[in-house]
């Protein structure tokens, strides 16, 4: 199988996933624009036909489906620590 092949395959399961997600599930997305890549971790809080918004730690981050390349569900972030004595 040729790179572009296990591209094509990984987009398509990763706008599967992101079309099965409910809102308010926890996704990472991963985003080609120009010469880089950028990843959304957070909680998905809209979809359009064009788009998802992330609500990551940072702030909203809206990701156009046509620049998608990686999508999966991940698990809540961990408790957090409590306080040193």
């Amino acid at each position: 199988m040729s790179t572009g092949e296990q591209a094509a395959i990984a987009r398509a399961r990763a706008l599967g996933v992101l079309h099965a997600a409910a809102i308010g599930d926890r996704l990472v997305v991963r985003a080609h624009h120009g010469d880089g890549a950028q990843d959304a971790l957070g909680d998905l809080v809209a979809r359009t036909p064009d788009t998802v918004t992330i609500a990551t730690r940072r702030g909203l981050v809206e990701v156009r489906l046509a620049e998608v390349v990686a999508a999966k569900p991940v698990p809540p972030p961990p408790a957090p620590r409590a306080p040193r004595r």
